[in-house]
Formats: structure tokens, C-alpha cells, sequence
């Protein structure tokens, strides 16, 4: 490897498992992220951080997106691992593929696609999420290789598949946003790319983009569904996964996190897990001294309101409204970041701070419309990230 260069995250997708109900037995899946920051040489990771057994990759290959399940022909690699074109995932583990050739652009679509020869029922434990876009399991069969993969099924979910990382100059750093439903942009429109972090790279690029100023950096979505500071649901808590998704990517030198909307609203209403401020405080403090050690800046995003919340009657109440103030004062005052974005203030209503202005609200009081989301990617100082 070139050693100008080193390996940075263009993407990624929090390892988690599935709540699909879906198993596979020789098919192919065929997902299509959107990158952040571009490259000439690509490698590929898949994950099975929650798999009960190993995991038995029968082929692989990796292209850029034309249409629907369709890739740009000229574009088509095969992916290996360690020279062979098959590969088996300990449980609990990833694997990276070769380096490959490739050049992608900047917020390009790509189309990676995971040829399955075993069967993986759903006890299995699969390794996925919500995608909030469009992807696709083939008829039976080895289809990985095929310009227009026939489909067999369409899902709005990641499997395996977890990051994306390209060769970049030793100063282009990457950013990982650590977050919730509210980072992985749930309620919004399939395949529209508002998430934040999406809004973010897509600014990012701008900035870079002919421009001396302001440092190149690829974005990491680590967004997850349910996902709070100190439990864990729907996978590991933010301060449990925080090594793997944070500290571990590839080329990371910033981390923004948004975390404790989940805590506070206990979906459960399980005594042992109501929160405190002190306590989410306490978890936010450790997260930005494990970062801080590794060199890595830790920013926090300020948690927006959600008083008027129909998603989960009842999650809101006067107590728990005060703890989301006194850990926003936390996260903009205590000074123990490196950084403040503030969703809060982007998005609440000044006439009612307990709830978001309509214009930015889903409809649900919990999850921000389309242009809310992108709000949040607008509200983040680029400076922040120099």
C-alpha cells in the first residue's frame, strides 16, 4: 500500500441484528450504499458481529449502481478475501475484502453484492438493519456476477454488508455519526438520502470541492434504530458498541453523537432502566474520554424535543423533559467535547420548546420530516470538523 495514502471509511452501516424474519439459502443479495468521499481503490467489510455459527460467502463482487438491481457494466469487480473469491465469517466477527481497483466519485451509488450458497434461517441471528432504501434478494442462485441481477425479493434492509472504505491522502480524515432512529432518518423517504449524515457529506463534498480550505472526510453512518446510551435494545448500547463503531473505523478523526432520546423514553417501562441526566451524562462523559484518548474529537448533538410524541404514547412527562434539558445544558456547557451541534435549537419550536416546529416534525413529534433531517446536516458547524 501506498504508504501517502491510507484507508478511510466512506461508509458504513451499524452492525445489529436483523428484526426482518428473513433467511436465505443460496441467494444473492445485491445492496446499494451511497458513498461519501471517492477514491480509485475500494475494499469492502462484511459483518457477522451477531451470526450464531459461521458465515459461508460463496462469491462476491462489488460495481457502481445504474438503475433498479442493475450495475454499470464496465464498472464489475470481483471481490476476494486473501486471493479467494469464497470466505467464512466467524461468529461475531467481520472480514475485509482485497483492495480492488476502482474509481468511484464522490457520493456515487454503488452495488455490492453477497453470494449465500448455505442456508441461513432466521434463527441464524442474522447481521442487519433498516436501510430506509431500496435493495434486493435474488431468485436461488449465484447471480453475483450478473450486470442485471434477476430479483427474487426487494428489502429495505442492510445484511452483512457494514462499511465501504477507500485509499485517501493521509490528511483526509472520517466522521461517525453515532446515533439513533433519529441519525438513521427514520420515517423518511425511501431511497430520498435525507438522513443528516447524508446532508453532512453531501456539504462536506461542496466544501472540499475545488476549494483549498476545509479538509476532505468521509461520513460513517453508525445511526441505529432504538439505540440509547446505557441498555441495550435493538443491539449493543451506544456506550457497549462504541469501541467497535467508533474507535475501530477506518481513518476516523471525528465522532458526532446523538444519543438518549431512547433512554428517556424507556420503551419498556422497565423501573431498572429509567434514566437520569447524571447517569446519560456519566455514559456521554466516558464515550469523549475514550475518543479524546485515541486522538479522535467527539462532538455532541443536542437531543431535540419530543413532547408532543403520538410513536410511543406516554414516553414523554414533565420529569424526563427535564433531564433532556439539564443533558443538553451538559452537552453545550461542561465543555468536556470537543464540540456542540445543536439539533435542539435547529429544530424546536421557540413559541413551544418542548415540541419541534411543524415544518420540521414527521407527524409523529418524535422523528423530523425530510427537511428536518436535513436541518440537522445544515446545523453542524463544518468547522467543527477542521
Amino acid at each position: 500500500m501506498n504508504m501517502d495514502r491510507h484507508w478511510v471509511g466512506t461508509w458504513a452501516a451499524a452492525p445489529a441484528p436483523s428484526e426482518a424474519g428473513v433467511g436465505f439459502n443460496n441467494h444473492t443479495l445485491r445492496m446499494n450504499p451511497r458513498i461519501s468521499i471517492g477514491g480509485d481503490t475500494v475494499r469492502v467489510r462484511v459483518s457477522n458481529a451477531y451470526g450464531v455459527g459461521p458465515l459461508a460467502i460463496g462469491a462476491a463482487s462489488l460495481g457502481i449502481r445504474d438503475e433498479g438491481p442493475a450495475i454499470q457494466p464496465s464498472s464489475a469487480r470481483t471481490l476476494t478475501f486473501g486471493g479467494d473469491e469464497s470466505a467464512t465469517v466467524a461468529a461475531g466477527s467481520f472480514v475485509i475484502s482485497d483492495p480492488i481497483g476502482l474509481n468511484v466519485a464522490p457520493l456515487a451509488d454503488l452495488a455490492i453484492s453477497i453470494y449465500l450458497p448455505g442456508e441461513i434461517p432466521p434463527a441464524f441471528q442474522i447481521t442487519g438493519r433498516y436501510a430506509r432504501q431500496t435493495n434486493y434478494i435474488s431468485p436461488p442462485g449465484n447471480y453475483s456476477a450478473d450486470t442485471n441481477m434477476p430479483v427474487g425479493k426487494i428489502t429495505d434492509e442492510w445484511f452483512f454488508v457494514s462499511g465501504v472504505d477507500v485509499l485517501a491522502s493521509q490528511e483526509t480524515g472520517g466522521v461517525v455519526a453515532l446515533g439513533d432512529s433519529l441519525t438513521d432518518a427514520n420515517i423518511s423517504t425511501h431511497d430520498s438520502y435525507n438522513r443528516w449524515p447524508d446532508q453532512l457529506a453531501r456539504r462536506l463534498i461542496t466544501r472540499s470541492g475545488g476549494r483549498a480550505e476545509g479538509r476532505a472526510l468521509g461520513v460513517m453512518n453508525q445511526g441505529l434504530g432504538g439505540n440509547r446510551i446505557l441498555h441495550d435494545l435493538r443491539g449493543d448500547s451506544g456506550v457497549r458498541r462504541f469501541d467497535r463503531d467508533v474507535l475501530t473505523q477506518p481513518g476516523v478523526t471525528h465522532a458526532i453523537v446523538m444519543l438518549g432520546t431512547n433512554d428517556l423514553r424507556n420503551r419498556h417501562a422497565r423501573p431498572g432502566e429509567e434514566v437520569t441526566a447524571a447517569r446519560m451524562i456519566a455514559g456521554l462523559n466516558q464515550m469523549a474520554m475514550r475518543a479524546q484518548t485515541r486522538g479522535i474529537k467527539l462532538i455532541g448533538a443536542t437531543l431535540t424535543p419530543f413532547g408532543n410524541e403520538t410513536y410511543l404514547p406516554g414516553a414523554w412527562n414533565p420529569e424526563r423533559e427535564e433531564h433532556r434539558i439539564a443533558v443538553n445544558a451538559w452537552i453545550r456547557d461542561s465543555g468536556a467535547l470537543d464540540g456542540v451541534a445543536d439539533f435542539d435549537a435547529a429544530l424546536r419550536d421557540p413559541e413551544r420548546p418542548t415540541q419541534m416546529l411543524p415544518i420540521f416534525d414527521c407527524g409523529d413529534g418524535l422523528h423530523p420530516s425530510d427537511l428536518g433531517y436535513r436541518k440537522m446536516g445544515d446545523a453542524i458547524d463544518l468547522t467543527l470538523l477542521d
